[in-house]
């Protein structure tokens, strides 16, 4: 299982929010860079970037602060937050994304995100099903729609995603565990998908959780910020 910390930004800065609300804004790193390198020294290959400026104001901003990540370090990073168009995937591209999180564009425009699976390969493109009451969010969580998160991964993975990454926003910031019901489901629906679970990760007795589960990746956040889960813990794991 793939050991994935976060690193969300806002201002360049490594931020953390609460279920998504920018008013709960937590500066943890004015340096993502820094905390980016002691991830790779812990042993970790994986890195969550997610554009939070990009996600409000609906195109890539943040992309000098990947490319800084990506150019002075090994990690395999993926990137999301406000990504809308050929052009700004191309901006990701060149900063070093190895892969890129499409979420309410996968919503609102699903011609422009089928398109991105076929241009660029379901290796390189990852579904962002973000929900609230199992409904899907969008635009950075302020908005919910009608459509339910099985049947919407199932029907992305119809048309070739292979990667999900599913954080339930009731969890996220929150320290109080995943959604290893809803994960469950999941992976029983939606047979073979690489499901990345994300949200709510508290301590690290449910890594092992969800490995066992057939997750195939676990972002992290606010639990290695905050102390819940020491780098030592996830190196070991590893």
């Amino acid at each position: 299982m793939r050991i994935i910390p976060a690193i969300d930004i806002i201002d360049g800065k490594c931020v953390r929010l609460t279920k998504g609300d920018y008013d709960t804004k937590k500066i943890y790193n004015e340096n993502p860079l820094e905390v980016a390198k002691a991830f790779e020294d812990a042993g970790i290959q994986y890195l969550h970037v997610v554009d939070l400026d990009g996600a409000k104001a609906s195109h890539i901003v943040n992309y000098k602060v990947l490319e800084k990540i990506a150019t002075q370090t090994n990690l395999k990073i993926d990137f999301g937050g406000g990504l809308k168009s050929d052009e700004d995937l191309k901006i990701a591209f060149q900063s070093g994304a190895n892969q890129i999180t499409g979420g309410s564009i996968a919503v609102k425009n699903p011609e422009v995100f089928e398109g991105w699976i076929s241009k660029f390969g379901s290796d390189k493109i990852i579904l962002g099903a973000d929900c609230n009451n199992e409904k899907i969010a969008i635009s950075g969580w302020q908005e919910e729609s009608d459509l339910e998160v099985i049947p919407f991964i199932k029907d992305y993975q119809s048309k070739g995603i292979t990667d999900v990454i599913c954080t339930d926003i009731s969890k996220d910031g929150m320290l109080e565990g995943p959604s290893f019901e809803l994960y469950k489901r999941i992976l029983e629906s939606a047979k073979a998908i690489k499901l990345i679970a994300s949200g709510g990760i508290s301590k690290f007795d449910e890594l092992p959780k969800l490995l066992e589960m057939g997750c195939d990746g676990v972002i992290i956040g606010k639990a290695i910020y905050e102390n819940r889960i020491s780098l030592k813990e996830l190196e070991q794991f590893l």
